[in-house]
């Protein structure tokens, strides 16, 4: 499973001109299932996801978790992220899990997530052509992968 990480100060989603999904301070999370991923691949990567020490302290060191920051999440679903680019132009798609494990797999997600952080995340919709607006803040971007397994 890889979750990419973004640190916003907002970020939303939209399908077909209707916004899905809106934060404000927080985590945009782009989801990518792996084809042999597993339950317990997800509470891991969720678990870390949560528990990232990304925000500012009154320092300015990054010491705060998006818990310790009150902050909200937007999760989205993004096969593209196991994409293949080794061999051609034309990125292979052989590593992600196929559609029904996968929306498994990101649902379990999203309950995990929004059970350590105590309360709802917003979502694009699985599957959906979506258009993402974030304002990355820093920027900080992390790759947050687990083996599957």
């Amino acid at each position: 499973m890889i979750a990419l990480v973004q640190r916003v100060s907002e970020a939303s989603v939209s399908v077909e001109g209707r916004v899905e999904g809106k934060i404000g301070r927080g985590l945009l999370i782009l989801l990518g299932v792996h084809q042999a991923d597993t339950e317990r691949v997800v509470s891991w990567v969720a678990r870390k996801c949560v528990n990232l020490r990304i925000f500012p302290d009154d320092q300015g060191l990054m010491n705060r978790s998006l818990l310790d920051v009150d902050g909200e999440a937007l999760i989205i679903s993004q096969f593209t992220l196991y994409g293949d680019t080794a061999k051609g132009n034309r990125p292979s798609f052989t590593e992600s899990a196929p559609g029904d494990k996968a929306k498994q797999l990101y649902d379990e997600f999203v309950r995990v997530f929004e059970q350590l952080l105590g309360k709802p995340v917003q979502q694009g919709i699985f599957g959906a052509m979506m258009q993402v607006y974030l304002v990355n803040d820093g920027p900080v971007t992390l790759w947050v992968e687990k083996a599957p397994g």
